[in-house]
């Protein structure tokens, strides 16, 4: 879908002053680095699956067949949603088990939303 049918076109001949504070520096990186870790279909889709297993938490190995992926590269996407705060890990044996960190997801859209 166009950028252009996502957010809606202003008027700019009516300008108005910002009521609210811009994006900090610092803020950006963060939000950047969260946007480049969803900004891969295969990480969409494994934040989809993780999100609509019944117990909310998946293993590594129940992840590697529906992805038609090796346990190596799916293992590195989750690594990535790991460290960008989306999932969290929790290592059982030698399995990995991942969850939705609380609340991540609509964090993510309030800011994508306020911008």
């Amino acid at each position: 879908m166009p950028l252009a049918q996502l957010l809606p076109l202003t008027d700019v001949s009516a300008c108005q002053p910002a009521t609210t504070p811009a994006l900090s520096a610092e803020s950006a990186v963060d939000l950047a680095r969260i946007f480049k870790a969803v900004a891969d279909p295969t990480r969409l889709r494994l934040i989809s699956m993780v999100a609509a297993h019944e117990q909310a938490e998946v293993c590594v190995c129940d992840l590697t067949a529906p992805l038609d992926l090796g346990q190596p590269t799916v293992s590195h996407h989750l690594k990535i949603l790991v460290e960008a705060g989306i999932l969290s890990r929790d290592k059982r044996g030698i399995w990995a088990y991942y969850k939705l960190v609380p609340g991540t997801l609509d964090s993510l859209a309030h800011q994508l939303l306020s911008l």
